[in-house]
């Protein structure tokens, strides 16, 4: 593979809702073509690739993810000639576009679907999981456990149960019908052939069901997706695919193949355990989960995130840690969904400053290719009191002009109610007050993401964390063949000194990043460190 087909292992990417983003049409709904106004903040931002939640025709009863066509454009968001101008806007400077790439099941809605309901002689009928009872794949567990009973729902049209692993709108596909195989090829070459740089394929661990097991990483399913990868890489190369399987790293591990599967996976066993580490002021998540973190190949990369469109989930923690992490970041029953915790970052932290730019230190440092959240640049809220997970996808603060310079429609035709009281309302936190205050965290993160995009060992660099006594420090190497940084993390809210055997960098020089400040020479084994409360340090060792 070329350099430059591996792109993706020094990229930054943003997550971001169409319809939360700009509203061009004055409609309520965010859209394309105010998406693509707004390219130049994410250009200045540092973005390197955008991801975009589903943009397809569907009822919007799970935010786009049941689809009710794959080849088209939510009319909310334009049509596909607005999409291909947002896409080659996004090109023209230098971003690349990855879409979702929903395999795992449709909207009940679907043309499909709809016609499938006329019963066995229908063609339609086997692109979809059908029994005479609700007891096969007993030991799959249910996921949406606040919403269904069942992976089962009763069709009174067919006279048959459906399956499905999310909402009952949403019935899965059947992957062993070649059929529906060769339909989802279709979509992910009509869309690579529209000019998108990959995809995040959604809920890949359940493709395939089979008798006697959880229906989760079944081999099939690992088959399936290297022939995807395949075509991709033959037909499209420099595309990529981004895996979303919550599951233990081990698992998704596998979804790597050796480096013919997946080019990208979620780790989503780290995400709870930072803000565990910043809550106990204990490094011990920290370094317990990247013990559980297998080598992959070369050609892969993690991708990371501090939070996302969906619920802060802890299905990937033990029972007890579960509970723990409710009290200290869910006090309110309406905070809590399903396996997790519906709010956004800056919320969970508090909207102490000090906790949220530990946390993205964290996101930008260790291993993985980072992902920030729409909003979460600025620190937005959530709003706890709307249903499900829409709490956190509010539209986007762009001023304290009227609707918070999202939309010049009526209030009341917004898509979604603004966050317009206490300490996130769109008043205090917007885009257009902090791009003029240097010391804002928009400023902030965009001056972090600067210096990564200057250290290759950030994308591409090894991981090394070195002992310290002191349990409240997260030290730690990113080793590449260009350079070695150290990166320090003082979790406890008091500081910390500590010290560190660096015996093997002595006569090397300590050069920080974040800041103008002299160089100190490592000139004994043992290296005396200070650390205020909730700080850190990104230094490079170099040679002088």
């Amino acid at each position: 593979m070329s350099d430059e087909s591996l792109w993706y292992l020094d990229a930054v990417f943003y997550e971001l809702n169409v319809r939360a983003f700009f509203d061009h049409n004055t409609d309520g709904h965010g859209d394309l073509r105010g998406l693509t106004q707004k390219l130049d903040y994410l250009k200045d931002l540092g973005v390197d690739a955008i991801w975009l939640l589903p943009i397809y025709p569907s009822p919007l009863l799970d935010d786009g993810y049941d689809i009710a066509d794959y080849y088209s454009i939510h009319p909310d968001y334009g049509d596909l000639e607005d999409f291909k101008t947002f896409l080659n806007a996004a090109h023209q400077r230098g971003m690349r576009v990855i879409t979702d790439l929903v395999l795992n099941h449709t909207s009940d809605q679907h043309r499909w679907f709809q016609s499938a309901r006329n019963g066995r002689g229908d063609p339609y009928h086997d692109y979809y999981v059908w029994s005479d009872d609700d007891q096969k794949y007993a030991q799959a567990r249910v996921i949406f456990l606040d919403s269904e009973q069942s992976n089962w729902t009763w069709d009174e049209s067919a006279q048959r149960y459906y399956w499905h692993r999310f909402y009952s709108s949403q019935p899965d596909l059947n992957f062993d019908n070649p059929d529906v195989r060769d339909e989802m090829f279709k979509v992910a070459k009509f869309w690579l052939g529209m000019g998108v740089d990959g995809f995040r394929a959604d809920a890949v661990p359940y493709l395939f069901e089979r008798e006697g097991t959880n229906c989760e990483n079944l081999p099939a399913t690992h088959a399936y997706l290297k022939e995807l990868r395949h075509f991709i890489d033959l037909y499209y190369p420099g595309r990529i695919l981004l895996c979303e399987a919550n599951q233990w790293p081990k698992d998704v591990r596998k979804y790597f193949g050796e480096g013919d599967e997946f080019h990208m996976g979620f780790h989503f066993p780290l995400m709870p355990r930072i803000y565990m580490a910043i809550r106990k002021g204990d490094v011990s998540p920290l370094i317990w989960v990247m013990d559980q973190t297998p080598p992959i190949p070369d050609n892969t990369q993690w991708s990371t995130f501090l939070r996302n469109h969906d619920e802060l989930t802890l299905e990937m923690v033990s029972e007890e840690e579960r509970q723990w992490m409710w009290e200290q970041y869910a006090p309110d029953p309406r905070m809590r969904l399903n396996l997790g915790i519906r709010r956004r970052l800056a919320p969970l932290l508090d909207n102490d400053r000090r906790k949220i730019e530990l946390a993205y230190s964290l996101l930008f440092t260790l291993p993985g290719s980072p992902v920030i959240y729409y909003g979460d640049e600025i620190g937005m809220g959530d709003n706890i009191w709307l249903d499900d997970r829409s709490g956190v996808r509010t539209p986007m603060q762009w001023s304290n002009d009227n609707n918070a310079g999202f939309s010049a429609a009526p209030f009341e035709s917004l898509y979604s109610p603004l966050i317009d009281e206490g300490e996130f309302s769109f008043s205090k936190v917007n885009v257009s007050q902090q791009e003029q205050d240097p010391n804002s965290l928009l400023n902030w993160i965009r001056k972090l993401l600067c210096i990564r995009k200057q250290n290759p060992a950030f994308g591409q660099g090894n991981l090394q964390i070195l002992p310290c006594e002191n349990m409240s420090i997260l030290a730690f190497l990113r080793e590449s063949k260009q350079q070695t940084l150290l990166i320090l993390h003082n979790l406890s809210p008091e500081t910390q000194r500590f010290t560190l055997d660096l015996t093997q960098f002595q006569g090397l020089n300590l050069v920080g990043l974040l800041q103008v400040e002299n160089s100190v020479l490592i000139s004994t084994p043992e290296y005396h460190f200070e650390l205020p409360s909730r700080n850190y340090q990104w230094l490079n060792l170099i040679d002088e």
